[in-house]
């Protein structure tokens, strides 16, 4: 997968996508898949932002039935069944307990109609996949004992047992848009990082093609499509306010999504569901509070969804220590036995997602509900542009899939049905992920680690084998970096293989090596240094990489990881 920007000017395309999030690299697969020609532009790296930074959670639509909403509950299990059967290596179950107390609201009795509702609902939420592994179990409930042998320090007063659920769980985010995006790639897909849409070239009425600028040189070029889609998330409106003077009604409002990350498991393999501050003002049945979800994640800890309504520059929010300290006072209050600190917090994701309309300074938020695809020729008399602002991971692939029927349409394109939901991704060939992670242990080079070689199998799925093979070259590179399971040759991998441009671009995005956690300057330069010989770099740009990637960790961050390293 290279970067040929030459190929973005010397060709005109049915489809120029901007934005490598979730949504744009899902609809550059689905439109490579039905034959239209495409290119994909980032103005970072992909995803780099709210895709990277979400709760890794794929959503099966549980909470919905408190809404009434059957429409999203088949949705988001449609989705989850979808992305477990074309990537079984990134995705799987994730068992989550909601304990339940006296027999009111929060009892069992009120959670039992309405996970057997779900559970109806989704009867088919397994079709088709054929590793039990991955397979979605009917909803079941627990004894108090149950609860307390798997979290004795749940709160016990009251408590009568739970309820257990699943979920889709993402073993890593940025592996499965890569995934995506690596499959629009062979599929004809022109990709390319770091180019960013400044302007839509409009001829008349009609956009046709768009204004960019390499952010790696400079440069400036332009890219001509049939139709534009505007999948660039909280930037999406910046563009067209910018470009054409085309405001969306209702304006879009957004909500900083943030999650913590400790460094250690806190619940075993479970996650635990406890009650949160704020409530739900669209459910039609609530029982209390929202819930903020305690999960094992690898080795981690992840611990959120705390939501704040943000107006402001998307390049510009943050979590501070004072938010941090609000959010585990809250955690803490929930379960106080955690006895959670600043210091516990290895990292903080965070990004940008679409939210519901709220009055200002309101307590209990309204989440968005569905994602928005705007067809501009219809609310602007601007043919050529589709604007699509997607809500959340779960529904990338589906709502991808419903805008390239709308641009498929647009230019005449007698296109089969969407086949994303069945095709395999980059990697995820797999027709049964358990034998595969047996056989791939069994037969892993000696010098290759068991708990390396489930990282690969992971990241990688099928495609594992390549970056061995580059071990079998060099030995060297089968050793690990630092105290991480990734290893040398997942670093050349993404330099030869994967559009790496810079540091951070592997630290961050093609390995595990910092997405849970600050790695250190040490194990920072050491991967620089590794790429440096990879990409040419001299010393003075490796040391410029290495201090970039470095500052992509909020400095609250670092100076607690080096402190408590130090000590």
């Amino acid at each position: 997968m290279k970067r040929s920007l030459s190929d973005l000017e010397n060709n005109e395309f049915d489809l120029i996508v901007i934005g490598g999030g979730i949504f744009g690299v899902c609809a550059a697969w689905d439109a490579t898949l039905r034959g239209l020609s495409v290119a994909i532009i980032e103005r970072g790296d992909f995803g780099c932002a709210t895709s990277a930074n979400s709760y890794k959670i794929v959503h099966g639509g549980l909470r919905y039935v408190q809404h009434g909403d059957v429409y999203r509950i088949r949705q988001s299990s449609n989705e989850r069944r979808a992305l477990s059967r074309i990537a079984p290596h990134l995705v799987h179950p994730l068992p989550i307990v909601v304990p339940t107390y006296g027999h009111g609201m929060k009892g069992k009795e009120v959670l039992r109609i309405g996970m057997g509702l779900y559970d109806l609902f989704t009867l088919d939420r397994n079709r088709n996949i054929a590793a039990p592994s991955r397979h979605i179990p009917r909803c079941r409930f627990m004894s108090r004992l149950e609860v307390l042998n798997l979290f004795p320090n749940v709160n016990s007063a009251g408590l009568t047992g739970g309820a257990l659920f699943h979920d889709g769980q993402i073993y890593n985010p940025t592996r499965l848009i890569l995934a995506f995006l690596r499959s629009a790639f062979q599929a004809g897909a022109v990709t390319a990082n770091y180019v960013e849409a400044t302007k839509f070239i409009q001829h008349k009425n009609r956009v046709c093609g768009v204004e960019a600028k390499d952010n790696l040189t400079g440069a400036t070029m332009h890219i001509r499509g049939k139709v534009v889609l505007n999948a660039a998330g909280p930037y999406a409106e910046r563009l067209l306010n910018s470009s054409i003077d085309t405001q969306l009604s209702p304006k879009a409002t957004y909500s900083r999504d943030a999650c913590l990350v400790v460094a250690r498991r806190l619940t075993g393999d479970y996650a635990l569901a406890v009650q949160a501050k704020t409530s739900d003002p669209d459910a039609i049945l609530s029982r209390g509070p929202r819930h903020l979800f305690i999960a094992p994640w690898r080795h981690y800890t992840l611990i959120g969804v705390w939501h704040k309504v943000y107006t402001g520059d998307p390049d510009k929010f943050t979590v501070t220590d004072e938010d941090l300290q609000t959010f585990l006072n809250e955690i803490n209050e929930s379960y106080p036995t955690l006895e959670l600190t600043l210091n516990d917090v290895a990292l903080w994701n965070a990004g940008l997602v679409l939210f519901g309309t709220n009055d200002e300074g309101k307590e209990d938020l309204s989440y968005g509900h569905r994602s928005r695809i705007i067809d501009h020729a219809k609310t602007h008399a601007v043919e050529g542009l589709i604007t699509l602002i997607g809500v959340r991971v779960t529904t990338g692939r589906g709502d991808a899939a419903e805008a390239v029927n709308i641009i498929c349409n647009k230019i005449g394109h007698r296109a089969l049905q969407s086949n994303t939901a069945i095709t395999p991704i980059h990697g995820g060939d797999i027709d049964n992920i358990d034998d595969f992670m047996r056989s791939a242990l069994k037969n892993r080079p000696t010098n290759i680690s068991i708990d390396v070689m489930r990282s690969l199998v992971r990241n990688y799925g099928t495609h594992c084998g390549d970056v061995i093979r580059l071990i079998k070259q060099n030995a060297d590179l089968g050793t690990t970096i630092g105290n991480s399971t990734t290893i040398k040759a997942q670093v050349a991998y993404a330099c030869r293989e994967e559009m790496a441009q810079r540091l951070a671009d592997v630290v961050l995005r093609r390995t595990d090596l910092g997405t849970g956690e600050y790695p250190g300057r040490c194990t920072i330069e050491s991967c620089g240094q590794l790429m440096a010989t990879e990409m040419g770099w001299d010393k003075n740009r490796t040391r410029q990489e290495v201090e970039k990637t470095v500052e992509c960790y909020p400095s609250n961050i670092r100076l607690r990881h080096e402190y408590t390293t130090d000590t």
